[in-house]
């Protein structure tokens, strides 16, 4: 959305392709307020935050395609699109574009244990849609598997909406998110078992029972250690990794990185990939936050505008500064820093890549 109003404002005619009910992303499902600047909407729901977006965008022109799914890349730069929800009705059109933009977000990564595949058991990000989207509860009792931003954060919303949650497990020996969403949690008298792992799912016809255990420093179970926690509900908060298979598989040069969370295409300073007129932005090119995915598609939006010559590249220079500048702003500190590195490791792999 951010790409789309950037290059729209600029003159340039804009079709964002979403496979939702609603375009706006992972924004509908956060509820709570953002911290940090006022540039990047402190002190704001996430939820308010999407919706400003899409009422700039439709002020502005911009063509929105819902329940629809790119299926592939054809050509240079035209789109297969499938658009419908009913099977029957469903059709394909070919969309041709001077510019693409990917901007696919990521996906929930997988924590496999005995009786994983009970019903009740489901990702963190699962959880957080029914409640915050769809206003059902997952469960009564919940267990959440991982304390990074999305465990803690969607462990309170879950809290917010009426479920008991049992406990947080995190294997490493400290949590992975900010100590503001830990705290919340912790004070409502909730458990936080860190250097502890899920063993086991148990139940008829559903999660009934989960069985949890210490890890030493090798990662591994303590024998001993068990502990059973009565649950219906178990969410996995491990982690994502970026939905590059749409650029991959039309040829983006790519990087295997762990710190942005495993394959992800490589871009320049302008967020164009290695596939000259196609961009990627946001967490398909590495998992950050969302102010990080709204600058990197301003970034890109206005760069399609210089492009296109909608826009000067003297003006466009001045502009895509300052972006870069928050941006630079946003990755810094402990939190940051590493995504900072692991960013600049892409710049410099696209850089051997092109030359080479």
């Amino acid at each position: 959305m951010a790409a789309a109003i950037e290059a729209a404002k600029r003159g340039a005619e804009v079709l964002v392709i979403d496979a939702n009910e609603k375009a706006g992303g992972q924004l509908f499902k956060q509820i709570h307020k953002f911290f940090g600047s006022s540039t990047h909407g402190a002190g704001i729901r996430g939820i308010d935050i999407g919706k400003d977006l899409l009422k700039e965008a439709e002020d502005l022109g911009v063509e929105v395609w819902l329940n629809s799914v790119a299926i592939g890349l054809f050509r240079e730069m035209t789109v297969a699109v499938e658009i419908g929800t009913d099977d029957v009705e469903k059709k394909v059109e070919m969309i041709e574009a001077e510019k693409l933009v990917i901007a696919c977000g990521a996906s929930e990564n997988v924590v496999r244990f005995k009786g994983w595949t009970l019903p009740g058991i489901m990702g963190a990000g699962a959880a957080q849609t029914m409640i915050n989207a769809n206003r059902v509860l997952p469960g009564k009792k919940v267990l959440m598997i991982g304390t990074g931003n999305v465990g803690l954060i969607v462990s309170y919303q879950l809290m917010q909406a009426g479920a008991d949650v049992v406990a947080l497990v995190e294997a490493a020996p400290k949590i992975g998110g900010y100590v503001v969403h830990a705290s919340k949690i912790t004070r409502a008298g909730v458990p936080i078992y860190t250097r502890h792992t899920i063993l086991e799912a148990r139940g008829e016809g559903r999660v009934k029972e989960a069985v949890i255990c210490e890890v030493d420093e090798k990662w591994q179970p303590v024998p001993g250690t068990e502990k059973v926690l009565e649950v219906d509900t178990i969410a996995i908060a491990a982690g994502l990794k970026p939905l590059a298979e749409l650029a991959i598989m039309h040829g983006c040069k790519s990087k295997f990185d762990p710190i942005l969370g495993g394959w992800a295409p490589v871009h320049d300073e302008n967020m164009e990939s290695t596939c000259p007129g196609i961009y990627v932005v946001g967490d398909v090119t590495g998992v950050e936050e969302a102010n990080t995915a709204l600058e990197e598609g301003r970034l890109a939006g206005v760069a399609i505008a210089e492009s296109l010559g909608k826009i000067t590249p003297e003006d466009a220079s001045v502009i895509k500064a300052d972006i870069w500048q928050r941006l630079d702003g946003l990755r810094s500190g402990p939190h940051g820093e590493a995504r900072m590195k692991a960013k600049a490791r892409q710049l410099e792999s696209f850089k051997e890549v092109t030359n080479a």
